[in-house]
């Protein structure tokens, strides 16, 4: 009912614990300003998160749909230079998202 707006006005207040949640599935993935973080600090290169979202979508890490991409097959779009990869690679087996 809340969320096809049947209840009107009303305020509701939903509590829950995450005491006997699993959390594991939430534990693997860095969000994109973890990695940039990490990449300056252990390389001292600064990336966009275009160049991170190639590289997960390299090692099949499923991202959203986004809204800003290419409207056309035959657009050019920068492509993330082999040094900035090689690092992504490096921060993202940090993070445990791809394998050692």
């Amino acid at each position: 009912m809340l969320s096809k707006g049947e209840i009107g006005s009303k305020k509701v207040r939903v509590e829950f614990s995450l005491e006997n949640m699993d959390m594991s599935g939430f534990q693997n993935d860095a969000i994109y300003g973890q990695i940039k973080e990490r990449m300056l600090h252990q390389t001292s290169l600064k990336v966009s998160s275009f160049y991170i979202a190639q590289i997960k979508q390299k090692y099949g890490i499923i991202e959203c749909e986004n809204y800003n991409k290419q409207k056309s097959e035959n657009s050019r779009q920068p492509k993330c230079p082999l040094e900035k990869e090689a690092a992504i690679s490096e921060v993202l087996k940090y993070f445990g998202m791809i394998e050692q």
